[in-house]
């Protein structure tokens, strides 16, 4: 049976592409999962018309995202910790505290977008990238300093 595949899949193809597979797998498993389309003129052309929303959508998400990452790139947060005798922190600013620190700014980044290496464990000024889309990242000032 052939079908127009809706999405990338691992072993067939690419999203557009017309492959050949058997009845069962197409009626039974990606047709049903709407992961393919019958291969017809008029799924086709129904295809056609999905991708060019997709397209859109994914135009105006990457421009929001970008927008984004600028207020962001401009951005610069403090984190307060507690110290010991010569200046020793103790405890770190971990990538959950970065993440409250932008949501109390108003911004909802979820922790594991931003890209921290390892915690923060001593005084000064730091450059934390964060992902803001799949190929968007910004970079926000983090002040860690004594409380």
């Amino acid at each position: 049976m052939k079908i127009i595949l809706r999405e990338d899949v691992e072993t067939l193809g690419t999203a557009g592409e017309t492959v050949n597979v058997k009845d069962g797998f197409a009626r039974n498993y990606l047709i049903p999962k709407k992961m393919a389309y019958p291969a017809t003129r008029s799924f086709s052309k129904v295809f056609e018309e999905e991708k060019k929303l997709k397209d859109n959508r994914d135009a105006r998400a990457t421009v929001q995202a970008e927008q984004t990452a600028a207020k962001l790139s401009n951005l610069s947060l403090e984190a307060s910790v507690k110290v010991g005798e010569e200046d020793k922190v103790f405890g770190a600013v971990t990538a959950a505290d970065i993440a409250a620190l932008l949501a109390d700014k108003g911004y909802e980044i979820d922790k594991r977008d931003i890209l921290l290496e390892e915690p923060l464990k001593a005084l000064g000024i730091y450059n934390i990238p964060v992902k803001v889309a799949s190929e968007i990242k910004a970079e926000v000032k983090v002040w860690v300093i004594k409380e």
